[in-house]
């Protein structure tokens, strides 16, 4: 039986975008069932709507405090979610309830610039301030503490001398691109 996903996203969306043109025609495998989504005017949305896959908004306040959040994901019958760009922390219930089903992808080499905080820009800020000379990124398990989950994959770039934060989080975005969806195929085979 393939295996139902649900991405979480909270921006932009071009993972998540990346990740429903990978499993499209991938049924057997797994289905992109749902996008919840805790921001009405994120652009992840039309995306999502693009691929025909339904979105479900909801707030900080109803994941962490209600029940909307795991009744949606038990209607749509989800056996593992992938966390996209997702800006708030999973509850200590859902990762108890999904338990080695929650992967996030972090950009940068954990346990490098990972925590509260550290994320988009303010990671490619963080590496570039150190003088890192390679980046890249990871793909974990989620937990209750921010980006500490087991490590499921890492690839890595280099960091220029003459690199920005933008030019390094390029460089960044290809590696997400190019591995985050096969990663969570890979993942999901094994359920």
């Amino acid at each position: 039986m393939p295996v139902n996903i649900a991405i979480f996203a909270s921006g932009n969306g071009s993972n998540a975008e990346n990740i429903l043109k990978h499993f499209e025609g991938k049924g057997d495998v797994a289905k992109i069932r749902v996008v919840m989504c805790n921001n009405a005017k994120a652009y992840v949305l039309e995306r999502a709507a693009k691929y025909g896959v339904p979105t479900v908004v909801f707030s900080k306040k109803e994941m962490e405090e209600s029940e909307k959040v795991e009744e949606t994901l038990e209607g749509y019958g989800i056996d593992f979610i992938v966390l996209s760009g997702f800006m708030l922390k999973i509850p200590e219930k859902m990762v108890r309830k999904y338990p080695n089903r929650i992967v996030n992808i972090h950009p940068a080499l954990l346990p490098k610039y990972g925590g509260k905080g550290m994320y988009g820009d303010h990671v490619h800020e963080a590496v570039l301030a150190a003088g890192e000379k390679e980046s890249g990124i990871t793909i974990h398990y989620a937990n209750e503490q921010y980006d500490s989950g087991d490590i499921l994959f890492q690839a890595t770039c280099p960091v220029e001398k003459e690199d920005t934060v933008e030019t390094l989080a390029q460089r960044v975005h290809q590696l997400e691109y190019a591995h985050f969806p096969s990663v969570i195929e890979e993942t999901v085979k094994k359920l």
